[in-house]
This record gives structure tokens, sequence and C-alpha cells, in this order.
């Protein structure tokens, strides 16, 4: 993931802790979701000179791209840590 990339992802989830902070995703309809986000991710469209679809495109890959890595983290932390028990492991991933 690029710098600027990493900047995008970075200010639309901090943007949507914010927006979104009294809501349960679960039980929220993703359009309703997504009608919160349009602000940053319209302001962040007119900066880069993109469309709001080309953002929430770039987005979702960059959140599946973090989502992977953070995956790729746990599993690299389980395997060196071998037979030790979880609360030793949960401990060093907070």
């Amino acid at each position: 993931m690029t710098p600027e990339n990493k900047e995008i992802l970075d200010r639309i989830n901090a943007y949507a802790e914010k927006a979104l902070a009294d809501i349960d995703p679960q039980k929220t309809r993703i359009s309703f979701q997504l009608e919160a986000l349009k602000p940053v991710m319209q302001e962040i469209a007119d900066e880069k000179g993109l469309s709001v679809e080309d953002v929430f495109i770039l987005y979702m890959d960059l959140a599946s791209e973090a989502s992977v890595e953070a995956e790729n983290q746990l599993q690299a932390t389980l395997e060196d840590e071998g037979n030790a028990n979880f609360s030793k492991i949960a401990n060093r991933l907070s």
C-alpha cells in the first residue's frame, strides 16, 4: 500500500469512527453506512480529481488489503508463538 493510499484509508476510517460511532454495523443497512461516509469520500474525490464512486472502490480495495495484512500478521504471530497460551498472544496483539 502506498503512503498516499494509507493516508486515504486512515482518513476515511477516522471519519467512520466518528460518523458511525453510535450504530451497530451488523444491524445497520450498508446504504446508510455509505451515506454517512459520503462527505469524506466527496472531499477526497474533489482533492484527487476522482469521482465519489472511484473513491468508494479505492476504499473497499484498501480496506480489503488492510484486512488481509492484519490476518497475515495474526497468523505469523500465532506461528511464532507455537504452543504459547492464548493470553500471551492476545496481550502481544493489543
